[in-house]
C-alpha cells in the first residue's frame, strides 16, 4: 500500500490599518501537468474590515514570482468581477487560481480601497509561498 502525504494548508496573514487580510494557497495536482512544467495552484483570499468605516475594495496589484525570477504582475479593477464594499465588522471571501512554470514561487500583492470619507488606503497581502508538496527536493 502507498500513503501520499497530503499536507496541511498554510495561513498567511497581514493587517494594514484595520484592514486584514488571510490567504490561504493550495497545490492542484488534477490540473497541474509536471512533465510540461504547468504548475496550478488556488488560493482563498478572505479580507475583513476591522475599522469602524465602510470600505470599498477599487483594485488588486499582485506579483506572480517563479523559482527563475520569472515575475507576471496581475492587475486591475477588484477581485473576480467584483469591488465588494465591506461594512464595519464585515468580511469578504473568494477563490482565484494562479499558474507558474516552475515547481515553486510566491506571490504577493496589494489592493487599493477607499472608505466612505473618500480616503484611500493601499493594503498589503502578505506574501505566501506557493510550493509543489510531492516534489522530492534535489540537494546538489
Amino acid at each position: 500500500m502507498t500513503y501520499r502525504y497530503i499536507p496541511k494548508p498554510f495561513e498567511f496573514k497581514s493587517s494594514t490599518q484595520g484592514v486584514a487580510v488571510t490567504v490561504v494557497p493550495a497545490y492542484v495536482p488534477e490540473h497541474s501537468n509536471p512533465k510540461r512544467h504547468q504548475y496550478v495552484w488556488t488560493y482563498n483570499v478572505v479580507i475583513e474590515n476591522q475599522t469602524n468605516k465602510r470600505i470599498k475594495l477599487m483594485r488588486r496589484h499582485w506579483e506572480v514570482i517563479d523559482a527563475r525570477g520569472h515575475k507576471e504582475e496581475v492587475a486591475g479593477p477588484g477581485v473576480v468581477g467584483e469591488q465588494p464594499v465591506l461594512e464595519p465588522g464585515s468580511s469578504f471571501t473568494y477563490a482565484s487560481h494562479t499558474m507558474l512554470r516552475t515547481s515553486t514561487g510566491f506571490m504577493k500583492g496589494d489592493y487599493d480601497v477607499v472608505d466612505d470619507l473618500g480616503q484611500n488606503l493601499k493594503v498589503d497581502i502578505p506574501a505566501f509561498s506557493l510550493d509543489e508538496p510531492f516534489e522530492r527536493p534535489v540537494i546538489n
